[in-house]
């Protein structure tokens, strides 16, 4: 069981995809890290030794930020926008979408479900 950063990587996947399951380590920069590790990307987790599990959980501590310190740091990056009041800050304060999407239609992720008709009394 390999168990890098905090997460238990899937038996049966592929070492480059089973990397991809950490927060902050996407398909390029999984396959950077094996690169350099010197491990083939085809094998899958459960046949990884445990010298190369070690060299892959010093290569993830050392180089890249990753699970934890990464989720605050996009958290305090959000929150740092918004005290300065910038038009991306005041986008994410309002729950509206931040990268110049349009809201005339569509945007129901960021807006949430449509707001119902008002009902009038009898």
């Amino acid at each position: 069981m390999a168990h890098i950063a905090g997460i238990e990587l899937p038996k049966n996947k592929r070492v480059v995809i089973g990397l991809t399951y950490i927060f902050g380590i996407g398909n390029t920069t999984a396959t950077k890290i094996l690169t350099e590790a010197g491990i083939d990307e085809n094998i899958r987790v459960k046949d990884l030794t445990m010298d190369q599990e070690k060299i892959l959980r010093d290569i993830i501590q050392t180089k890249y930020r990753v699970e934890g310190e990464l989720r605050t740091k996009v958290a305090l990056d959000i929150k740092r926008l918004m005290e300065i009041g910038c038009y991306r800050g005041l986008r994410h304060k309002r729950g509206l979408p931040v990268r110049g999407q349009r809201t005339h239609t569509n945007a129901r992720t960021r807006k949430g479900p449509r707001a119902g008709a008002i009902k009038k009394k009898k």
